[in-house]
């Protein structure tokens, strides 16, 4: 998949013109997106064109209102990881800010839409808006009709009596239901950053674990059957690509047994590590599913039989080999 920075790169490039462009945040590239960009490419295949999306970095209500901002499901480089997974043959990742947002509706269908990229089918989600004044889908379609691009809206997409958006899924994250998330996502939710050092107490028990700093939606406090994914020290997010994937235990949440301050860390003792060291390395770890609440232990050694027995578990679920 070919990613173009900036809209002004898309006009330079020509790459996508007569193309048939999916367009919104696709935070989580969740089932309602992928209905998106499946249409896209339908679309695409109908004119022998390229399929793409257009998206926005940051998020635009990072930029409008950063108070009310809401935590992201993916970043943007795991966003664009996903999205070729789907088949596209690009992304125009639109730098957003307020000079951007000040562009009216009718301005962005006429010079970027129709002239920047030059597309021919325009596909986005029922409760799309557009430009400063905030159009929504029956103000854009005379706008994209004039440019001679049709419009293409997909309604609300619904998994098991649950309409798919961005928000319910971290509200089922927040709440720790991942395996309900992982329904609306496709996948199980994830999170990514880098392994620091910690207190060592896990490697003390018997149990050593990767300490993670993400900035990712972390769910609620708690014991997760997980899989995760370590690249080489030094490397970027960019690595895990093609990293196999390790089963794990992963503790969110404060260490209530050892009192240690710090606030809400995120802890996995994998399951099948080769022993090498992490410290530095990238890794990313999904959900899987939750196994209890956090709790304190009357003593260090209740704690390790405890964590014993989130292992053992964490093995059925995942479907791996007791030891």
């Amino acid at each position: 998949m070919k990613v173009l920075r900036s809209l002004d790169e898309a006009r330079a490039s020509g790459a996508l013109r007569g193309a048939a462009l999916a367009i919104g945040n696709f935070d989580g590239v969740h089932l309602g997106h992928q209905a998106l960009v499946r249409l896209a490419r339908e679309r695409a295949g109908v004119h022998g064109a390229p399929s793409a999306v257009l998206t926005f970095d940051p998020h635009p209500v990072r930029v409008l209102r950063p108070e009310v901002a809401p935590p992201l499901l993916t970043p943007m480089s795991r966003r664009l990881e996903l999205l070729a997974g789907l088949g596209l043959d690009g992304a125009v990742v639109q730098p957003f800010d307020r000079a951007f947002a000040a562009t009216g509706a009718a301005a962005f269908v006429s010079r970027d839409l129709a002239r920047a990229i030059g597309c021919r089918d325009v596909v986005v989600g029922w409760d799309f808006t557009a430009g400063h004044e905030r159009a929504r889908v029956d103000a854009l379609r005379p706008l994209l009709a004039e440019a001679g691009i049709a419009l293409h809206v997909v309604a609300p997409v619904a998994s098991d009596g649950l309409t798919v958006s961005s928000t319910k899924i971290r509200e089922l994250v927040l709440e720790g239901n991942v395996e309900a998330a992982a329904v609306l996502l496709t996948r199980p939710h994830e999170v990514e950053g880098e392994v620091v050092r910690g207190a060592g107490r896990g490697r003390g028990l018997g149990f050593a674990t990767a300490n993670l700093q993400t900035g990712g939606l972390l769910p609620r406090n708690g014991v997760y059957a997980v899989r995760a994914s370590v690249g080489p020290l030094g490397s970027g997010a960019e690595a895990l690509a093609g990293a196999p994937l390790l089963g794990g235990v992963c503790n969110v949440g404060v260490n209530p047994t050892v009192e240690s301050a710090g606030g809400v860390r995120l802890e996995t003792h994998l399951l099948e590590h080769d022993g090498r060291d992490l410290y530095g390395a990238p890794m990313r770890v999904a959900f899987v599913a939750r196994l209890r609440e956090e709790r304190r232990f009357p003593s260090l050694e209740a704690l390790r039989s405890g964590i014993a027995a989130d292992a053992v578990r964490a093995r059925s679920v995942l479907g791996l080999a007791p030891v």
